[in-house]
Order: C-alpha cells, then sequence, then structure tokens
C-alpha cells in the first residue's frame, strides 16, 4: 500500500489468464461497447418517447440495466489492463506444485482418472476441465505435488484424489 491508504499498481492482483481466456474476456468488452450498449441506449431512448419517465417504470429498467452494464465494462477493461497471458516459458514448474497454469491428472479413490486446468475464477469452465482455483477441487489441489493425496469434500461427498502428474497447461 502507498501512502494515505490507496493502492498502486504494485499491490494490484495480476490475473494470469489462458490466451483462450483472455481472447473470450476481450470478445465479451467489444460485444458490451459495441452491441450491448446501443441496444441499452435505444432501449432508454423508447422508453423515453413513451411518456413521463418520472413514472415509467421500463425506463427505470433501462437505467438500471446501463448502470450494469457500465459496471460490467469497466470490470472487464480493468480485469485486463491487469491480466498476462501465460505462455509455455512462465510455467517450468520448478516447484513442481499445483498453481493456476498447471493441468492436474488425478485419479480418484474408485480408480477414475481426470484431468483438470486450474485457472483464474472468472475464467472457470468445468465442462471444458478448466477449474477454478477458488472452487472446491481446484483449492484442496493448490500447492500439492504429484503422488500427494488430497481430500475433497463436495457436494457430492468426500472424494480422495490422487496426483498422477501436474505439467503446465500450454
Amino acid at each position: 500500500m502507498s501512502i494515505g491508504g490507496q493502492s498502486d499498481a504494485s499491490d494490484r492482483k495480476v490475473y494470469r489468464l489462458t490466451p483462450e481466456g483472455f481472447t473470450k474476456m476481450k470478445e465479451r468488452l467489444d460485444y458490451l461497447r459495441n452491441v450491448k450498449r446501443r441496444e441499452v441506449a435505444d432501449y432508454i431512448h423508447e422508453a423515453k418517447e413513451a411518456g413521463d419517465i418520472s413514472e415509467s417504470s421500463a425506463y427505470e429498467e433501462a437505467k438500471n440495466d446501463q448502470a450494469m452494464l457500465e459496471g460490467e465494462i469497466i470490470e472487464l477493461e480493468q480485469r485486463l489492463a491487469l491480466s498476462e497471458v501465460m505462455t509455455p516459458d512462465m510455467h517450468t514448474n520448478a516447484d513442481g506444485t499445483v498453481r493456476i497454469g498447471m493441468q492436474v491428472e488425478v485419479e480418484t479413490d474408485r480408480g477414475t482418472k481426470r484431468t483438470f486446468k486450474i485457472v483464474e475464477t472468472f475464467e472457470a469452465d468445468p465442462k471444458a476441465g478448466l477449474i477454478s482455483d477458488q472452487a472446491p477441487v481446484g483449492k484442496a489441489l493448490m500447492g500439492h505435488r504429484e503422488g500427494d493425496e488430497v481430500s475433497v469434500s463436495t457436494p457430492g461427498g468426500v472424494t480422495t484424489y490422487y496426483i498422477l502428474s501436474i505439467r503446465p497447461m500450454l
């Protein structure tokens, strides 16, 4: 922290994104700026044209949509500004532990093999094998090494994972 309790650039979290995640985030920002903004502006204009805006629920709803949209745009702009795209040379995995950017192959206590890719929360997509470092399984795996057994409490019960391999995602 800098003087006065305000943060400076060195205090900010740097987000590590896969190239695909970075592209998706940029595409989402572009869509919000160039398509969704126009749609919301049109909706506001239509609500104004419909009559007395002081009593118009449509106008109120449109203004709320606009505020939420602008908030998401600001959040994406800030996140992109603080992001670095992961590259293969960033992941030598010298310490051999599970961390963001690693692909982890595990075997469950029932003999099922699974592969997880550990990513930042906003990039998570469990169906694609991308799990957040803050999700129960991701959080439990973080910091462990090949050969470790990790028990994870999930909504389906406790599962024990045996870590078979850890390697860079890219």
